[in-house]
């Protein structure tokens, strides 16, 4: 069993910052990468960002310049700093992480319930 908790989201004036958590727990044997989602009303989820154990990331064209992924391997978290914000950003924002439990032999995705990001002024 896993869980992804989000934290972070809120209302925000455009222009302004919000910095979203999410720590996954549960029985994880290891991570293969983390990343965010999103979703605006009416419309398909997108990716914004994803983070590899590795370091490596990738950002939507949207976002580039703005926002920043980073995260604790060891804590089996990963953090979006979000900054002028716009409010086309707006959404609910979903955690996702690709991990493998100590209890199977194959990396599997999991997502968080998601948290609301509204900018608005």
């Amino acid at each position: 069993q896993v869980h992804l908790v989000e934290s972070g989201g809120g209302l925000v004036q455009p222009g302004g910052s919000l910095r979203l958590s999410c720590a996954a727990s549960g029985s994880i044997f290891s991570g293969d990468a983390m990343g965010w989602y999103r979703q605006a009303p009416g419309k398909e989820r997108e990716l914004v960002a994803t983070l590899t154990t590795g370091g490596r990331t990738v950002y939507a064209d949207s976002v580039k310049g703005r926002f920043t992924i980073s995260g604790d391997n060891a804590k089996n978290t990963v953090y979006l700093q979000m900054n002028s914000l716009k409010p086309e950003d707006t959404g609910v924002y979903y955690c996702t992480a690709i991990l493998r439990l100590t209890t199977t032999v194959s990396y599997d995705e999991y997502w968080g319930q998601g948290t609301q990001v509204t900018v608005s002024s």
